[in-house]
């Protein structure tokens, strides 16, 4: 019997915007996945401090992010639990709670780089199967054989998808609606919706 491939695919989502959806989409295709699991990350260790749209107003966008494509499900993880969270300590539970699944767990090509310095990097790199390594075409490049002398067989789990240059973060979305710019096209239908019916990053 064919092992599951799970990809996760973790964020704050503050909002859920099209760029997510495409990235994922992109990862599902390229690398074959069964499905995609998208790992909402209550309280993030690296932003600490920073204002953080309440989880509730999160869920509800994802999940109407979400609905319309049945390979795309949000995991409860980190929803579940006390924070902060920290990826090591989600992939051990999620490698627990999906043993015979093959797991993908999805980054930038950033975050590959800076991998070595993630809190108990070894334990990210033993409870995944694979990294889903998302590569823009402008963005900088990971030296792969300098990432495996400090953190043995990473390169062995690495899988590029080639991602198309998206200029769409959430951030940038919550600054155009805090300065009364148009932000419309940037999401999903029905997530527009829910942030103007509840007047949210205003």
């Amino acid at each position: 019997m064919k092992k599951e491939r799970l990809g996760i695919f973790g964020g704050t989502f503050d909002p859920p915007h099209l760029g997510h959806l495409i990235l994922a989409a992109e990862a599902q295709a390229q690398l074959e996945l069964d499905r995609v699991l998208w790992l909402l990350t209550a309280q993030p260790p690296h932003k600490q401090g920073q204002a953080i749209t309440p989880l509730p107003h999160r869920i509800a966008m994802l999940e109407l992010a979400l609905a319309d494509n049945p390979v795309f499900a949000l995991s409860p993880q980190e929803i579940r639990r006390p924070g902060p969270h920290f990826a090591a300590d989600t992939l051990a539970l999620l490698r627990q709670e999906h043993p015979a699944a093959t797991l993908v767990y999805l980054i930038g090509e950033d975050s590959l780089r800076d991998l070595p310095g993630w809190h108990q990097p070894e334990r990210v790199l033993a409870s995944c199967d694979q990294l889903g390594v998302m590569r823009r075409p402008d963005g900088p490049r990971a030296d792969l054989a300098a990432l495996e002398q400090r953190l043995p067989g990473v390169r062995a789990k690495v899988r590029f998808i080639a991602a198309p240059l998206l200029e769409i973060a959430s951030s940038q979305i919550r600054a155009r609606i805090r300065q009364g710019g148009h932000f419309r096209y940037y999401l999903p239908p029905d997530v527009h919706a829910y942030i103007q019916s509840h007047q949210l990053y205003r």
